[in-house]
């Protein structure tokens, strides 16, 4: 029996989609994009490290923080998800990571992000141009945020 692939959020999927289509040197090129477009902290976050929590999987120190959002009275499975993440300039693999789970995640409902499957950061067709070690950090990411959104959605 053939076994069922849980789906990814479209905008992941479109993500995954993106690296699929390129040749294995230009997804690196893509990465690196992504690195470049990972949003600068917002003030409320810049100013407070201690909302952030290390991914130790990552090779470079990153560190990631989520927020959900009250929960609102007319509809309460719309309570969205925000990630915040912070990483030096000279990691642009684990800024890319970032910005990918950043512009595929942000904005999601609670249910969304939790229903990622957690094999998502093998489908970006990353495996020929990075490391085992690097990928593990992307899934170290996810892990925390998934985790974080649980505490946070209970809150």
């Amino acid at each position: 029996m053939p076994e069922t692939v849980t789906p990814l959020p479209d905008a992941l999927e479109e993500i995954a989609r993106d690296f699929a289509d390129l040749p294995p040197p230009e997804r690196l090129q893509l990465l690196l994009e992504f690195s470049e477009g990972l949003p600068d902290l917002p003030e409320a976050y810049a100013s407070h490290p201690d909302r952030f929590e290390q991914v130790h999987e990552c090779q470079s120190p990153l560190f990631l923080a989520v927020d959900v959002d009250d929960q609102p009275a007319d509809d309460p499975g719309a309570r969205r998800v925000h990630l915040f993440f912070q990483a030096p300039q000279e990691a642009p693999t684990t800024r890319g990571f970032a910005g990918i789970l950043q512009e595929g995640l942000d904005g999601l409902t609670v249910e969304e992000v939790l229903a990622v499957p957690d094999d998502a950061p093998y489908r970006f067709s990353l495996g020929e141009a990075v490391s085992p070690l690097r990928l593990r950090g992307m899934v170290g990411m996810l892990s925390r945020i998934k985790r974080q959104t649980v505490l946070k959605s209970q809150a």
